[in-house]
């Protein structure tokens, strides 16, 4: 590991283990460096903050990369039906047995007329918080700035269900949107004021699970903050919304577009690079089985439940407006000023700039949500869906600060 990435590391596991009794945040000082300030503290659920506003104004547009060479039309499906590729780009062509948020077939239907989770797992401090379990069972996962320089995942839930989930950290500005866009659930371990205040007041609150809900245990690791040792069982959580009346089969406004065969046009990216600065996430492609697997500072990042390799069969890459929100504060010295306000991700509207990572080729896309309740979805340069790979989704939102100049290192 780099020097000056081992300093974000150890300042992130001092601050950890200074808060082992305080289960809200320990993360390092805004951008654009963190400081070794002792005074620090996260802000509470409990302390005194500014009444939620409708949010600051937006940043200039997202920087772009140029296009790739335009996708052509998707080859037709041949007469043998065991040889077709697949393609699926309405709601009429995933039937009643295929995810609609991954495209594969599911052994069991009834699984789908369950409710989707988006469960928040951490990135930091590694040593403490990986291996994270159940990375391989998540339909969709967002990579996403939190503050600092750290990223976190909310990963969304739906067709698999593994043994456990976690460690479960608290949720951020973000987490106002996913539940919506998935009609889902939210499982995390608590938030700042502000944020917890938009939460209950948001139209998925009775769909809120904390950790006073069913399915939340404590593992027994004494040698980690206590923090890092929240984990959830997922039946507990769906005896919890049976017994709420809420466990009912998702509505989803729009169709994910998918297909067996990639798209041409592409470019070969074989190998992906994102420096968050805290952290540089890496995707290397095997060809032999169509997978990227990650890599964090040049180590494997496994699931903790099967020990095997993160992996996803699509990366998206884009840039929506990164905003800070002076109303909500997620880290204040003992003074009481804030030194990191929460990061609002604007993942509304549409925008372009972005790239897709299928089949060891990288692709130009448009990204859209133009309502509440849409589904992220992604068209080509032509205004086409474009079909990801039948398979699980990695989406990284690359901050606008940083924009994919400085972040983002594609490959052959």
């Amino acid at each position: 590991m780099k020097p000056w990435r081992l300093f974000f590391v150890s300042l992130m596991v001092l601050l950890a283990l200074a808060a082992c009794s305080n289960q809200e945040e320990l993360l390092p000082t805004p951008i654009p460096a963190p400081t070794m300030d002792e005074s620090v503290t996260a802000v509470s659920e409990t302390a005194p903050t500014a009444a939620p506003t409708t949010g600051p104004a937006t940043l200039p547009p997202p920087p772009t990369l140029a296009p790739a060479a335009t996708s052509t039309p998707l080859p037709e499906a041949t007469s043998d039906p065991a040889l077709a590729p697949v393609t699926l780009l309405t709601a009429e062509d995933f039937g009643t047995d295929r995810n609609p948020l991954t495209g594969e077939l599911v052994a069991n239907p009834e699984d789908l007329n369950r409710r989707p989770l988006v469960v928040k797992i951490p990135n930091s401090p590694p040593s403490y918080v990986r291996p994270q379990s159940g990375l391989n069972d998540a339909d969709i996962i967002f990579e996403h700035l939190a503050e600092g320089s750290v990223t976190r995942l909310s990963a969304i839930f739906y067709s698999k269900m593994p043994e456990k989930i976690g460690p479960i950290r608290s949720a951020r500005l973000i987490d106002l949107e996913l539940p919506a866009m998935y009609d889902a659930a939210l499982v995390y371990s608590g938030s700042s004021v502000g944020v917890s205040r938009r939460l209950f007041s948001s139209d998925f609150s009775d769909r809120i699970l904390r950790s006073n809900s069913e399915g939340y245990y404590r593992s027994d690791e004494p040698e980690k903050p206590t923090e890092a040792t929240l984990y959830v069982h997922p039946e507990g959580l769906y005896d919890e919304l049976e017994n709420r009346g809420l466990n009912t089969a998702p509505n989803f406004n729009q169709v994910m577009a998918f297909s067996t065969e990639p798209p041409e046009g592409g470019q070969p990216a074989t190998n992906l690079k994102i420096d968050y600065i805290w952290e540089e996430v890496e995707w290397q492609y095997n060809a032999e089985d169509g997978r990227y697997y990650r890599y964090g500072d040049g180590d494997p990042i496994l699931d903790g439940n099967t020990d095997e390799q993160a992996h996803t069969a699509n990366i998206v890459i884009i840039t929506p407006y990164h905003v800070q929100d002076p109303e909500i504060c997620e880290q204040a010295n003992d003074a009481g000023q804030c030194l990191a306000q929460s990061v609002q991700i604007q993942l509304w509207g549409s925008g372009g700039g972005g790239i897709v990572l299928r089949d060891g080729q990288q692709y130009p896309v448009s990204w859209h949500r133009e309502g509440r309740n849409d589904l992220l979805t992604f068209t080509d340069p032509d205004g086409n869906p474009f079909p990801l790979k039948i398979g699980n989704t990695w989406v990284q939102l690359v901050p606008t600060w940083r924009g994919y100049e400085n972040a983002v290192q594609i490959t052959p």
